[in-house]
């Protein structure tokens, strides 16, 4: 037996058909649903004065056309019948003629409307007698009557329903009122969007460094209001920041102290084996508070403006830099043009992602690539990689994939973190991905395109 459909909307997250359709941007559908509804509310309430005014001309029409006929009628039968024929222009209206002699042709009225105009133009014959009445296929619910004169002679009464007259110009009205109207919703929509708009781009430019605009406090009360609220919010984010890296400074600076002290005291111990062991554990705390300072700074802002520099040049003095020291790294790729970028946080966050390779891989590339107008940058290893559900979580601050959370292998779980801060204060995304053949590939995606 099967299980019927939940009614809940597309559990796979996809929106209904309807909703595709519409534009995206809020701007955009207001409008849009404004415009609609004028226009459907134009387009009733003319449908609605069409009807009645119908109503009242068919009311007019049955009130007046039917003694009109009678009275036409009743000239003709008393004019000689030589003098009929020159009679019969002048009596003919845009609703009703006739013609001398014949029969009426159609069938029986069928409709209500009919069936009353009909008994309506009937009742006003009288005397003269009504041989038939038939309903004609053209024009739409015409009437031939014909009537028996006094002298024996038929005439034959062609009327029909006339419909109201519209002029050309009540459609030309219309429609230039729902341009207006367009216009005006347009105009009011903007108004209202715009300092969405503003917002949104003032959020999205509060990054690490926490230096975006302040908003202008003026306009409506309730954008006044929330420009106010955004740019507190941006002042107390920003103290926060900067209470965390004066605290951590200081924790840095008074523990430079004892740890200086604990060394001293190391270098005068006898044991040799016991003094290498602290001296490492030393090594290793004063590695974790510097880190901790710059993690720091790198959430507190960058204040090393962008520069037009040579990309290719830098990567090559890198790579010049590690075949000193002994470790082998390849470049790949060129970016075959000056960027605009910040050199300092770009040359701290490649050397803290090839240093994380060389960590745990012996075969490091840093690749150079433009993809969609963007410089790319991905230094790629050998190394085990890193499980695919821990791969966001490598970015955090003191986070480290080892279970051992030894520090000589593991790290102090800061530089990743410290490459991804400044990423992201310099506009650039990092990403890791693991590698089909094995390793682990950090991306550095540049947001600003090569300067020509």
């Amino acid at each position: 037996m099967s299980t019927p459909a939940s009614p809940v909307a597309n559990s796979s997250g996809t929106a209904p058909r309807w909703r595709r359709l519409l534009p995206g941007s809020l701007y955009a559908r207001v409008t849009l649903i404004i415009v609609v509804g004028l226009a459907i509310a134009q387009l009733l309430t003319f449908a609605a004065i069409r009807y009645e005014r119908n109503m009242a001309l068919r009311e007019l029409m049955m009130i007046g056309i039917e003694r009109d006929i009678a009275s036409s009628v009743a000239i003709l039968d008393r004019l000689p019948a030589a003098e009929r024929a020159g009679w019969l222009d002048k009596l003919e209206r845009r609703n009703y003629r006739f013609v001398l002699g014949g029969t009426a042709q159609g069938d029986a009225p069928a409709s209500e409307a009919s069936r009353q105009f009909a008994v309506a133009i009937v009742d006003a014959m009288r005397p003269f007698p009504v041989v038939k009445v038939g309903e004609v296929a053209w024009p739409p619910e015409g009437l031939q009557i014909e009537v028996r004169l006094g002298d024996g002679s038929s005439v034959v009464v062609h009327a029909m329903r006339v419909g109201m007259p519209v002029s050309g110009w009540v459609m030309w009205l219309l429609v230039g009122q729902l341009l207006v109207l367009a216009v005006c919703a347009w105009v009011a929509v903007r108004l209202v969007t715009r300092p969405l708009a503003q917002l949104s781009a003032a959020a999205d430019q509060l990054g690490p460094d926490l230096k975006s605009r302040t908003l202008a406090e003026e306009g409506p009360t309730e954008v006044a209001h929330a420009a106010r609220a955004f740019n507190a919010m941006q002042q107390r984010i920003a103290g926060y920041m900067s209470e965390r890296v004066e605290i951590l400074a200081a924790i840095s600076h008074d523990l430079q102290t004892p740890i200086t002290r604990m060394r001293l005291r190391t270098d005068l111990m006898d044991d040799t084996h016991d003094r290498e062991k602290f001296r490492q554990d030393l090594d290793a705390m004063n590695a974790l508070v510097r880190e901790g300072v710059t993690y720091a700074r790198t959430l507190h802002g960058a204040t090393e403006p962008p520069l037009r520099i040579d990309a290719d040049a830098l990567f090559e003095s890198m790579v010049a830099d590690y075949e000193d020291v002994g470790q082998q790294v390849r470049l790949d790729g060129r970016a075959g043009a000056p960027i605009v970028s910040r050199p300092n946080a770009l040359r701290r966050i490649l050397m803290n992602l090839i240093d994380n390779a060389l960590k745990f891989g012996t075969d490091v590339t840093l690749r150079v690539q433009t993809r969609d107008g963007r410089l790319v940058v991905s230094v790629l290893d050998n190394g085990p990689g890193i499980p695919p559900d821990e791969l966001d979580a490598v970015l955090k601050p003191f986070y480290r994939v080892e279970s051992s959370r030894n520090r000589s292998t593991g790290g102090t779980g800061l530089g990743l973190a410290i490459a991804h801060q400044l990423a992201m204060a310099m506009g650039a995304e990092l990403t890791l991905h693991n590698r089909a053949e094995g390793g682990l590939e950090a991306r550095l995606a540049l947001a600003a395109a090569p300067a020509r």
